[in-house]
């Protein structure tokens, strides 16, 4: 089903919710002429396809020839998307200043411009109660070409207010453009690279960062000034691995929303956002007891109305609380129990197929994998691990790399002596093809490439070896990166001591909540 949803038309109707294509049809049927009834006919064919199948589209349309048909679509996407603007209108602060900006043009062009002020006075100060200061420049320039152009008989107080307001809200603006330009830049460096791999990768970063940084940092002021700041920092501290300043400034992202609880309508995304981001710094730090506690609280917000008002907004935050569940159970080694929500977890993806990006469903895979890697069912880790390998592209190259270790890892456990050699190589060839290959993971082929040599009796003397040389590298914050995509200690540890992981790693999370505890008292 690879043309499932190649046909944008085809995704914008089957992303409609029912109360969406009754508004539409009623709509449609309200303000077309009879002939534009036929775009009706064409939504209804639309709907019905479990794909997009063209030609059964026309044998459902007689009459219509494939360019009929082509600008039929057309017509009918606009109207959609009137209908849905229409509709939405209300639930979106941005749609209500287009339409009041829209209809302040409107009366200024038809010569009515003390109405078209009016209308822009109360835009504005919708603008600035919400912080929408790209709207407000707009709203500001065609306020000030009504009064350049026009005997308005405003004040000339007035008049030195906009001007003085406006060369304040270009300045802020310029400092947004830039941080929300270093955020989006440091998100692309991790997508394409993943972790810092070596003290070469943080230079390189370090420049990047203090070249894009504002250099007027210190006047950063203002909600969306600081969100992209700390979003900034967020990334350059997780490509870093320095995981305690990630956790620092995910929180001061969120404590930005609770100063200000509006903004959470207005920037629902960034919020859902900001609380995925703590969620993770906690599993990276393993503070189990914060961790659980905004889970808890996170589930309770996807119940509320501004969490499930739109498409994106319910999409992302079950995405977001399926990953944190996985992570829970990776954290404390109950992985058997994880593998139940699998199943849901997958239904929900498929449901949120139009949503959801192949860099999401990339990292559901591996982290999939890793609980049937966990729980010992490495046939199935293996089924998820070649949907990474064989269809990644150019996505997440760390992420590749470790499931081609974990691939090699769980046909080991299997057994699969006659392939392992070959295996051993051509991971060992991409790891350092990708400069991917740190001390634990040069560690951890040399003991395989040993094992063939040793005797089961005698395993276990290396598999002791092998932990004492990679155990001190735990601290080492460019040998973490192994850790946290795979938990060699605990694996190997479990070969020594004869238990299995779920249990090694369980017995850890009981020891550090403990220890937590303690810290707390």
């Amino acid at each position: 089903m690879s043309n499932r949803f190649s046909d944008i038309l085809f995704q914008l109707v089957h992303s409609l919710e029912k109360s969406e294509k009754r508004h539409f049809k009623l709509y449609i049927k309200r303000s077309s002429a009879k002939q534009d009834l036929k775009i009706i006919q064409l939504f209804d064919a639309l709907d019905k396809l479990q794909e997009y199948d063209e030609k059964l589209l026309l044998k459902k349309m007689p009459g219509i020839s494939k360019t009929q048909l082509a600008n039929l679509k057309n017509h009918l996407y606009k109207q959609v998307l009137a209908s849905l603007r229409l509709l939405k209108t209300t639930d979106n602060i941005d749609l209500q200043l287009s339409e009041h900006l829209d209809n302040a043009r409107i009366l200024y062009n038809k010569g009515l411009k003390i109405h078209s002020l009016r209308i822009l006075e109360r835009a504005k100060e919708l603008a600035r109660a919400n912080q929408k200061f790209n709207t407000l420049v707009q709203l500001l320039s065609l306020e000030k070409k009504i009064e350049t152009l026009h005997i308005t008989r405003s004040t000339t107080d007035k008049t030195k207010q906009m001007t003085d307001e406006a060369l304040e809200i270009s300045s802020h603006i310029d400092r947004v453009t830039r941080l929300s330009n270093l955020a989006l830049l440091l998100y692309r460096w991790f997508v394409l690279y993943g972790h810092a791999r070596n003290e070469q990768d943080e230079k390189e970063l370090n420049t990047f960062f203090k070249n894009y940084l504002p250099g007027d940092v210190q006047k950063v002021n203002g909600f969306y000034e600081k969100l992209y700041l700390y979003q900034s920092y967020c990334w350059y501290a997780f490509i870093r691995q320095d995981f305690l300043m990630y956790y620092r400034y995910s929180q001061k992202w969120i404590d930005l929303f609770e100063a200000q609880p509006v903004m959470k309508e207005v920037e629902t995304g960034h919020y859902i956002k900001g609380v995925h981001t703590l969620l993770n710094a906690f599993f990276d730090l393993r503070y189990f007891e914060r961790f659980e506690t905004v889970l808890k609280k996170f589930e309770m917000f996807s119940k509320t109305d501004i969490a499930k008002r739109h498409d994106n907004f319910r999409t992302h935050t079950s995405i977001y609380i399926n990953s944190a569940k996985i992570n829970w159970h990776l954290m404390k080694g109950t992985f058997a129990e994880g593998l139940k929500l699998v199943p849901s977890i997958e239904k929900n993806l498929e449901e949120y197929a139009l949503f959801v990006d192949g860099h999401r469903i990339l990292v559901f895979n591996y982290k999939i994998a890793t609980l049937y890697f966990g729980a010992g069912k490495y046939g199935i880790a293996i089924d998820y691990l070649q949907k990474i390998i064989n269809g990644a592209g150019d996505l997440r190259i760390d992420l590749q790399c470790y499931a081609r270790l974990l691939h090699l890892m769980a046909h080991y456990e299997l057994g699969n002596d006659e392939i392992i050699e070959s295996l051993i190589k051509s991971v060992y060839r991409y790891m350092a093809k990708m400069k991917n290959l740190t001390v634990v993971e040069e560690e951890m082929f040399r003991f395989l490439r040993q094992s063939f040599n040793v005797s089961p009796k005698k395993i276990k003397p290396e598999l002791e070896k092998f932990l004492d040389k990679i155990k001190h590298l735990e601290k080492n914050r460019f040998e973490t990166r192994s850790f946290a995509y795979l938990d060699i200690i605990s694996w190997v540890e479990s070969k020594v001591y004869n238990k299995p992981m779920s249990d090694i790693v369980f017995e850890k999370y009981l020891n550090r909540k403990k220890r937590n505890l303690a810290k707390a008292a």
